[in-house]
């Protein structure tokens, strides 16, 4: 579980929006993500007056998805942190929270008119060290895909 989380994050937050991996763990990715995909996508889809707090429910149903990491969130933004009159640094979310922000902001409306098949797996051959079979798993629909077809 911990290493589909690792590698739903990392898919999620990828700047390519690939990443390379074995076939088996692709295959497993995949429904594991779709997912979590389709809940930024219902997210999108609510209207009416409890819209918002559907909205936060699903926010934290697909939080689940990914790895949280923000136990030591609370400490690093408090007030007392730091030398009195200095300037105190940004706090830097962790990639779970990141690939649920993008995940509800940029792929729940990228994929609102699409049911399902989100990501796409592409096998590359077998990697030199153990002979395993490697695999490309992507996000369909992606920036560079468009680009690609439109010119």
């Amino acid at each position: 579980m911990s290493m589909l989380r690792n590698l739903a994050t990392s898919l999620i937050n990828a700047e390519k929006e690939y990443i390379v991996t074995t076939v088996p763990k692709a295959k497993e990715l995949r429904p594991f993500v779709e997912k979590a995909i389709t809940l930024a996508r219902k997210a999108k889809a609510l209207s009416g007056d409890g819209a918002n707090v559907e909205e936060v429910h699903l926010r934290r149903q697909a939080a689940r998805y990914f790895h949280a990491g923000n136990s030591t969130f609370k400490e690093a933004s408090s007030r007392f942190r730091g030398k009195k009159g200095e300037a105190k640094d940004p706090i830097e979310r962790t990639a779970g929270v990141k690939a649920v922000q993008r995940l509800f902001d940029e792929l729940g409306t990228r994929y609102q008119t699409r049911n399902g098949g989100y990501t796409r797996i592409i096998r590359i051959g077998r990697r030199s060290g153990d002979n395993a079979e490697l695999a490309v798993i992507e996000l369909v629909d992606n920036p560079r895909e468009l680009a690609h077809k439109a010119a």
